[in-house]
């Protein structure tokens, strides 16, 4: 087998911890965005991407109390060759959203990767998601009196527990500026518009501004 399938089954074992917001439905639709993407440009290790997309949530603090390893001992324990390694690990640094400090894209691979992470973070899938998240973690939906930040750091990003709909202000409704790719700029503009039409429209049903 392949590093990939080798990585597949074992991060397929380690999701089924997760709630429905980052199980492995997640992971193969984030891997397609990857493929979409990857069609439309030259010079990239397929190999890193496929092995960042399936290890990128490994190690998101999130889920830090369930997930019982960490991407860089999981390809070790694959013997993934040091170079490929160091690209892997690089790719995933790329990826998280962290309040809007997102490190700085060095790769291709990097690109990629977070484009197609983010892709699926928008749109009637991304709604979906906001909202399994929240309920798993008891938030509610919405709270027409919770200030939207604009700035704010890591520590503050991740832990204030605030409404679902306030996480479309604070992350989704900012993420199609922030796409890197061409194709992902083009994917992210139809979801970017749907999920603002959820939101106007769950202002329209509850009669308050959110």
């Amino acid at each position: 087998m392949t590093y990939s399938e080798q990585c597949a089954i074992v991060t397929q074992e380690i999701y089924k911890k997760f709630d429905a917001s980052h199980d492995f439905d997640h992971i193969l639709r984030v891997l397609q965005n990857a493929y979409e993407i990857m069609e439309e440009m030259d010079g990239v290790n397929r190999t890193a991407v496929e092995l960042a997309v399936y290890l990128h949530d490994v190690d998101d603090p999130k889920y830090a109390e369930v997930t019982g390893t960490s991407a860089a001992e999981i390809l070790k324990d694959l013997a993934v060759p040091q170079d490929l390694t160091e690209l892997v690990l690089a790719t995933i640094e790329s990826v998280s959203f962290s309040g809007g400090n997102s490190k700085e894209i060095d790769s291709p691979e990097g690109a990629i990767v977070r484009d197609a992470d983010r892709l699926d973070a928008i749109g009637a899938i991304g709604i979906a998601r906001t909202f399994a998240y929240g309920g798993a973690k008891g938030r509610k939906i919405y709270d027409p009196t919770e200030s939207i930040r604009t700035s704010m750091s890591e520590h503050d990003y991740r832990s204030k527990k605030t409404a679902s709909v306030t996480h479309f202000h604070e992350k989704l409704f900012l993420l199609k500026d922030l796409m890197v790719t061409e194709r992902g700029k083009q994917l992210a503009e139809n979801r970017h518009q749907f999920m603002k039409q959820f939101v106007r429209q769950l202002e329209i049903e509850t009669g308050l501004s959110l």
